[in-house]
């Protein structure tokens, strides 16, 4: 007999593949998102709150003011829910066969484990800690001195000053710009009152998702879930931005550091969207940022017969609650020649027109990494997160809208979104090289 679920619900079909996610409103207030797959020997769950680096000025209705935190704290949080007065949580995953970890980016907090057995005890615990907040002076002040180690070893990557240093040359006001571990200084400023403060507005199950994939079933879930959540009061939350103008901060910033070679990022700066639309001009942006520089078009392979690029070129795109950027990177003796090519690329392609059958070929391709996405437990439980955090979406929709984009689309957006005067290039040059 077929498990009948008491709660309100909703299932949702992919009916170009079969998938089936069962999307729960369960009572204490959070959303339960499972996708069964029994033939894998492995169950994914990921317990996430939209809470991220970006959330340092919010206000509860009701609140008088906004409250301002400092920088970081949503990661240094995410750092110390995993101890609790009684035991290290790693070990208690370890205990039952499972692989733990969490991260913060800059839209979100997610903890996870991964198992091939004893499911249901490891979701216990996860749903266990994370409701369990333990914060003391103490502990505030020995996590303060590792994060700070570990925010200094950020300052010596590469990569990661390259990306924030475009981040800061593209948005003037908003959070983006800030490191998601914040500064030495910042989190400093961090106390256990502050954290039991970030933790109450948004460790709300009503602002948090439990999402669950493979070798499980609603049912088997559900009964953990009853057993351990809490239900959490209704609440108004109000995250707030200051307003972001339109323009760059500046369109060129370089540090030198010890890197063998230069290392270059790309920024164009557009206006951010909202829920469904977000998704759509996402990976509209995307398929058309790939006609235009990806590896099959001929202005990738023209940078590469002249090595003012090789294999690590790569674009991407950046998008959020209020920012929104299209990026592409790489090394290069010569990044300001690759941006120049690049602005002649798209201002030809403005004038002439999209190359149709390559844009119908990498449709074809996006389309099918959309398909397969959800093939199995660990990219299954990621699609459920993910179409969550950006406003609850369907888990099936990237497919649905990819197959719906059109080359003029595609046209639209490379006028609105690929704009000279709203781009920044973002270079880490090694110490022998002029600036």
């Amino acid at each position: 007999m077929a498990y009948v679920c008491q709660y309100e619900h909703t299932v949702l079909r992919d009916e170009r593949t079969g998938d089936v996610c069962t999307c729960i409103q369960h009572p204490s207030g959070l959303e339960i998102r499972v996708m069964e797959q029994p033939g894998f020997s492995t169950a994914h769950a990921m317990f996430g709150t939209k809470y991220g680096s970006i959330h340092t000025r919010f206000r509860l209705e009701g609140d008088p003011a906004y409250t301002e935190v400092p920088e970081g704290i949503a990661h240094f949080l995410e750092h110390k829910l995993f101890e609790n007065e009684d035991c290290d949580t790693f070990a208690l995953f370890n205990r039952e066969g499972a692989c733990a970890n969490a991260y913060t980016s800059f839209d979100r907090t997610v903890y996870l484990f991964s198992c091939s057995r004893n499911f249901d005890r490891s979701l216990e615990i996860l749903l266990d800690f994370v409701q369990k907040p333990y914060f003391t002076e103490a502990t505030v002040e020995k996590e303060q001195g590792i994060i700070a180690q570990e925010i200094k070893m950020y300052l010596d990557d590469p990569g990661d000053r390259l990306f924030f240093q475009l981040l800061r040359g593209l948005y003037h006001n908003h959070p983006v710009q800030l490191d998601v571990a914040g500064s030495v200084e910042s989190i400093a400023q961090i106390t256990p009152e502050l954290l039991y403060a970030c933790y109450r507005t948004f460790y709300n199950l009503h602002n948090m998702v439990l999402c669950c994939a493979g070798n499980i079933t609603v049912e088997q879930v559900l009964a953990v879930a009853d057993k351990m959540l809490v239900t959490a009061p209704k609440q108004k939350l109000e995250a707030v931005f200051l307003p972001e103008p339109e323009t760059v901060v500046k369109s060129y910033a370089c540090t030198k550091m010890a890197v063998g070679k230069t290392m270059f990022m790309i920024g164009f700066k557009s206006s951010p969207e909202e829920g469904l639309e977000e998704l759509r001009a996402a990976l509209t942006a995307m398929l058309t940022f790939t006609v235009i520089a990806g590896s099959a078009s001929p202005l990738y392979q023209k940078l590469m017969s002249e090595q003012l690029i090789n294999d690590a070129f790569n674009t991407d795109y950046l998008s959020g609650d209020g920012f929104f950027c299209m990026l592409a990177g790489g090394e290069s003796d010569d990044p300001q020649a690759v941006l120049d090519a690049l602005l002649e690329e798209i201002e030809r392609v403005k004038a002439e027109g999209l190359d149709i059958n390559l844009f119908n070929t990498l449709k074809r391709a996006a389309y099918g990494e959309a398909i397969t996405a959800n093939s199995a437990p660990e990219g299954a439980v990621s699609t459920l997160v993910d179409s969550f955090m950006t406003h609850r979406i369907s888990p099936f929709a990237r497919a649905q809208v990819l197959s719906s984009l059109t080359p003029e689309d595609a046209m639209e957006c490379l006028r609105q979104r690929f704009r000279a005067d709203r781009v920044c290039l973002s270079v880490i040059a090694p110490h022998t090289t002029e600036s």
